[in-house]
């Protein structure tokens, strides 16, 4: 019972009541208790392969789950009954550790290169805060790597008397962590970081046993490794540039061959290079970041250095059409900002999907994201950027997705590309983002009912003189043409709402599609307030009746808050 004081003299009393099973849940229990006030662990065992689609349980499977329900229902030990009741069977699919939505297993093929993963990537994952003011911390690089991170940015600088190495910038899974390093070093320092990088991680380190990679490795054979990424040592770059130049002298460059150096701030590769261009250019007028890979070019200085860097990084002389060239004797890392992605897909858009058919390709935030925001990372995968990196410290629906895509594949932190992304026809053309396609799958969503609000949350958090109002926004993320939203209507003052509401989305592109949840309590008068969300990949859904859980606005799960849903492909 909760009271609400209206005035001096008047006070509003509601009662919390508990949600009721909806009709659905009480139609499935009737079907398969077969009239019966009891359903017994055969009965469940049918369930869960007809309505669930777990044709993989056993009778053994449901038994455990009846035994453990009724443990934690009734607290107790042992328990004289050994069948659910209505009530009962409610409780097991509305408790969200019994029934998630997704599973919790790798089960992706873990043995192809790394090209054909997306990898949980972050950008900046250093930071406690927004990019200028706050502190630096190695505590959101672990927690970083706790919620299944895998590549994080460290960037390394020299100190004010350039005789050591400040690092300024800078796990859930056994799969390799690539640390890209943004490297603003002297010789001297990249030896000391070799020596540094080697003496932490020891035989934790994957050193590449050929100069350049002809293809990338596979997570599986890279299990607890440590992959360094960056560009290759500045002497081994100014000594290619200038056979490049020696080479091409007599040659007259087109107008738009220099679209890299043009657009520095759009089509730089890495952020290191925006930050560094306009001070290398007083000391080096031509210092174009090749990955450059050949065997008979040699460093004099820091070979330890160069040896550590497993997968090359930096920019081609010439355009863009020129960056994303495939070469069949090495692989390597491309970097571009949001913005040069978003105007290579433009022009280049199936020349983006091939290059990443074999190398990799980092996407980060620009350069005016100080405040640590994020962008729309759908854009990068639809074009198979292995690396779309995100600012792991701030909050909001771009990093909402982001988590979302990363529960696949049990939150290991690769995810297997669809098999489109990776595929050649047999014209010779690859996938085009751009193309008009045919819907391929249709996911029905419905919403039961919602609870736990009233444990995880202040009486009066949501409004001081009433329950909440809660409504429940439920779409799409993905391809263009899959995006949508729609919402329940609002339920007025009722900390256990009940919608009982069904969605259809038809998906033109189901592999890369999300399921965005959210559930807002409606405020006449002001902002809407935010009381929770998920995002499910729409790829590992369970079907049937499930329990969804949902999160802060950080990505930290509500201890109690969860929704009952069922989903449904036609």
């Amino acid at each position: 019972m909760g009271s609400y004081r209206m005035c001096v003299c008047f006070t509003r009393k509601f009662k919390v009541t508990e949600a009721a099973p909806p009709t659905d849940v009480k139609d499935a229990f009737n079907r398969y208790a077969e009239g019966g006030p009891h359903m017994t662990a055969e009965q469940l065992h049918r369930f869960l392969v007809d309505v669930q689609g777990q044709g993989f349980a056993t009778k053994g499977d449901a038994e455990g789950i009846v035994q453990q329900l009724l443990q934690k229902r009734h607290h107790m030990a042992k328990f004289r009954r050994h069948a659910l009741t209505l009530d009962d069977f409610h409780h097991y699919l509305f408790s969200a550790d019994l029934n998630p939505p997704i599973g919790d297993q790798v089960h992706h093929d873990m043995t192809a290169p790394l090209s054909d993963y997306f990898i949980y990537t972050g950008h900046n994952s250093y930071l406690t805060g927004n990019q200028l003011s706050s502190d630096c911390s190695d505590v959101p690089i672990i927690k970083a790597l706790k919620r299944g991170v895998r590549v994080v940015e460290l960037d390394i600088w020299p100190n004010s008397t350039k005789d050591d190495v400040h690092v300024l910038h800078g796990s859930a899974s056994p799969y390799p962590v690539v640390i890209t390093l943004e490297d603003h070093l002297t010789p001297d320092l990249q030896a000391k970081v070799a020596q540094m990088v080697t003496q932490t991680f020891g035989k934790m380190l994957f050193c590449p046993d050929s100069e350049c990679l002809k293809e990338l490795p596979t997570p599986e054979k890279l299990k607890y490794r440590i992959i360094i990424s960056t560009k290759p040592p500045k002497e081994y770059l100014e000594a290619e540039s200038n056979k490049r130049k020696m080479n091409n002298s007599h040659n007259v460059k087109k107008p738009d061959d220099d679209v890299w150096g043009k657009e520095p701030a759009e089509l730089t590769v890495d952020q290191e290079d925006e930050k560094t261009d306009s001070d290398a250019s007083e000391n080096n007028q031509d210092n174009e970041e090749t990955d450059a890979c050949e065997p008979e070019v040699r460093l004099s200085r820091a070979p330890a250095y160069k040896h550590l860097i497993a997968i090359h990084a930096g920019k081609p002389k010439g355009g863009l059409k020129e960056g994303l060239k495939v070469e069949p004797d090495k692989v390597r890392r491309l970097s571009l900002s949001e913005q040069a992605l978003e105007k290579a897909t433009m022009s280049h858009g199936t020349d983006v999907v091939r290059f990443t058919q074999k190398n990799i390709l980092r996407i980060y935030p620009k350069g005016t994201r100080f405040n640590s925001s994020n962008y729309k990372p759908l854009i990068g995968w639809m074009h198979g950027a292995q690396m779309v990196a995100f600012n792991m410290q701030g909050y909001g629906r771009y990093l909402w997705l982001m988590h979302g895509m990363f529960r696949s594949n049990g939150g290991c932190g690769y995810v297997k590309k669809p098999d489109f992304l990776m595929n050649v026809n047999p014209n010779g053309s690859v996938f085009n983002p751009k193309a008009d396609l045919p819907v391929k799958k249709t996911l029905k969503v419905k919403v039961y009912t919602g609870d736990g609000w009233h444990l995880d949350f202040k009486q009066t958090h949501f409004d001081l003189y009433s329950p909440p109002d809660f409504y429940t926004r439920v779409g799409i993320a993905g391809v263009p043409a899959d995006e949508i939203m729609k919402k329940t209507k609002k339920k007025e003052d009722d900390w256990t709402p009940v919608w009982d509401e069904e969605f259809v989305f038809p998906l033109r592109v189901p592999e890369l599609a999300l399921l965005r949840v959210e559930v807002h309590e409606y405020d006449m008068s002001e902002r809407d307030d935010f009381a929770g969300q998920t995002c499910l990949p729409v790829s590992e859904l369970k079907p049937g009746i499930r329990a969804v859980p949902l999160f802060n606005r950080k990505g930290e799960k509500f201890n109690s808050v969860r929704l009952l849903m069922r989903f449904e492909f036609i």
